[in-house]
């Protein structure tokens, strides 16, 4: 299932508003890598997504949580964050992220659409992940990490506000192993556009303060093992 991709065609020309469509219709745009100037739509035949309900944390990670070792913002320095998801290095042999993502999706962030969620230690930027909200759906992109756990302190946060928020919808594109062990789960294409359509039907609200459920319903938004 993993990895069974459908690629559209080369993107020719591609705007803002058009991409926000592009992923209304359950499509979005790549790079083959980091270096590759053309951009393609992709149509997975399975999409992977989190359950909103059994998001799943380790109890070393929400101790982690816990200890506030990181302090959490939102939309402080989304240049610094996408700048940082395209960087190659020892845990990134390559990226989809080249310089024309870069430009549409700052041009999305300035217009409300793409957002960022950042973990800074010391008023150092040391890891994070940007996304794409659309009714009440999100879309994650890519994260980060220079520091151990910043990365995933910054998904748990972003649950949480997705709860808080009431969105119905957390897409994260491709199952990887980091993925998996906090709940996702991979949907054939039909079953995927089948949520995402109630999902865009939702109004929901990323910069919600409150601590309700939300669409994670009553219940504890983390499970713990």
């Amino acid at each position: 299932m993993q990895g069974a991709i459908k690629v559209k065609q080369a993107v020719r020309s591609l705007t803002p508003e058009l991409i926000l469509r592009a992923y209304a219709s359950g499509v979005f745009p790549m790079a083959e890598s980091r270096w590759d100037p053309k951009l393609y739509w992709i149509d997975p035949d399975w999409r992977t997504v989190f359950p909103l309900d059994r998001f799943h944390v380790s109890r070393r990670l929400k101790r982690t949580v816990r200890a506030d070792r990181f302090e959490v913002r939102i939309d402080t320095n989304f240049p610094a964050v996408i700048r940082a998801c395209a960087v190659l290095g020892e845990q990134r042999q390559e990226t989809w992220i080249n310089a024309q993502i870069v430009k549409l999706y700052t041009a999305l962030h300035e217009a409300g659409h793409v957002h960022s969620v950042e973990c800074w230690r010391e008023e150092r930027l040391v890891g994070g992940l940007y996304g794409l909200a659309l009714g009440g759906a999100f879309f994650g992109e890519s994260m980060f990490s220079r520091e151990r756990d910043a990365s995933k302190v910054a998904l748990v946060h972003l649950h949480k506000r997705l709860c808080a928020g009431g969105y119905r919808l957390l897409d994260v594109q491709f199952m990887t192993s980091h993925l998996r062990q906090f709940g996702a789960v991979e949907l054939p294409r039909a079953d995927y556009r089948a949520l995402l359509r109630e999902a865009l039907e939702t109004t929901a609200n990323f910069y919600s303060s409150g601590e309700a459920a939300g669409a994670c319903g009553t219940h504890s938004s983390t499970q713990t093992s």
